[in-house]
C-alpha cells in the first residue's frame, strides 16, 4: 500500500526569487514527511522543457523513489513516436516509474474511431519497455469507463490511476483491471473545503484491493488531479491526510478504531444506527 501525487502542488511559501531548488525541496520534503512514495517534484520542473534532465535532478535530491510524469500523445497533441522517445530515454537514465497522463481519454466514449486510435497509440507508445520500468496510465478530471478497459488498458501499462473525485464512474475501471495490474486511487479530493477524512480513503482501498483478486500491494492511494489552485497550507494538509491513511491501511482494525468513525469498521454497528456500545438500560424507578 502507498500513496502520491496525481498531479502538481501549488508554490511552497518560499520569497520570490527562490532557485527553482528550493521550491522542489519544499515539494520533497513535504512528501517525504507524510510517506508518500513515489514522490514527484511538484511541478517545479528543474530543467523546464526537458523530462529526462528534470527527473534526473529531482532525484538526485530525493530519498525515495521519484517517478516521472510525461504527457500522453492524444492529450498533449505531439506523435506517439516522441513520446515514446522521452520515455526510452528516461528508462536509460535509470527512471523506474513513469506515469503517462491521458486526460483526454474522458472524452473518447461516443466515438469508436477515437478508442481504436488511442488503442493504437498506447499500443505502439508502450510496446518492448522490459520488466524494470514500471509505467502507469494517469486519467483524471473526468470519466472514462464509456471508452471500456480494453481501450483505456491497451497499452502496456503496470498500473492504472484514475481520478475518482470529478470521475466518480472512473470506479468501473479500476474494479475492471486485471488483478496482476495495479489500481491508484485518486480518492482524495483536490478541491477546496472537501471532506479528506480517512474513512472513505481507506473503503477506496479495500475495494480496489477486493476486485480480481488483486490484494493490497497492488494498490495505491492518491490525489484526485492538480492542487495548484489551493493554498500551499490547504494542500499541505491533503497531502498528510493521504499518508496518514495508507498507513491506517496497514493497521490492525482495533487501532484503526482509535482513529476512524467506528461505522467504517464496525459493520455492525453502523447498520443499527450506533457508533459506540450499546448504552445501558436505565433503572425503573421503584413504586
Amino acid at each position: 500500500m502507498f500513496a502520491t501525487l496525481l498531479g502538481p502542488l501549488p508554490r511552497p511559501p518560499l520569497p520570490e526569487g527562490s532557485p527553482a531548488e528550493a521550491l522542489v525541496d519544499a515539494c520533497l520534503e513535504l512528501q517525504a514527511e507524510h510517506g508518500l512514495e513515489p514522490a514527484t517534484d511538484g511541478g517545479w520542473a528543474l530543467v523546464p522543457g526537458d523530462v529526462v534532465g528534470s527527473w534526473r535532478a529531482t532525484a538526485e535530491r530525493a530519498d525515495r523513489l521519484v517517478k516521472a510524469m510525461v504527457a500522453g500523445p492524444l492529450s498533449c497533441g505531439r506523435d506517439a513516436g516522441l513520446v515514446r522517445r522521452e520515455i526510452l530515454a528516461l528508462a536509460d537514465a535509470g527512471c523506474r516509474w513513469i506515469e503517462v497522463h491521458e486526460p483526454v481519454a474522458a472524452s473518447l466514449a461516443a466515438d469508436v474511431a477515437a478508442r481504436a486510435r488511442f488503442a493504437d497509440e498506447h499500443r505502439a507508445l508502450t510496446r518492448d519497455l522490459g520488466p524494470d520500468v514500471h509505467l502507469t496510465l494517469a486519467i483524471t478530471g473526468g470519466n472514462a469507463d464509456a471508452a471500456g478497459i480494453d481501450t483505456i488498458l491497451a497499452g502496456a501499462y503496470g498500473s492504472l490511476a484514475v481520478d475518482l473525485i470529478d470521475g466518480p464512474d472512473n470506479w468501473r475501471l479500476a474494479v475492471a483491471v486485471p488483478g496482476e495490474r495495479g489500481v491508484i486511487c485518486g480518492a482524495l479530493s483536490a478541491h477546496a473545503g472537501s471532506d479528506d477524512g480517512p474513512e472513505l480513503l481507506l473503503w477506496a482501498a479495500r475495494y480496489a484491493a477486493g476486485s480480481k483478486g488483486r490484494g493490497m500491494a497492488r494498490v495505491g492511494l492518491a490525489t484526485s488531479g492538480s492542487m495548484r489552485d489551493l493554498s500551499w497550507d490547504e494542500a499541505a494538509i491533503k497531502v498528510r491526510r493521504l499518508g496518514d491513511a495508507a498507513r491506517l491501511v496497514g493497521l490492525r482494525a482495533q487501532d484503526q478504531r482509535a482513529a476512524l468513525d467506528p461505522r467504517a469498521v464496525d459493520i455492525r454497528s453502523a447498520a443499527l444506527g450506533r457508533v459506540g456500545p450499546r448504552p445501558a438500560p436505565r433503572a425503573r424507578k421503584r413504586s
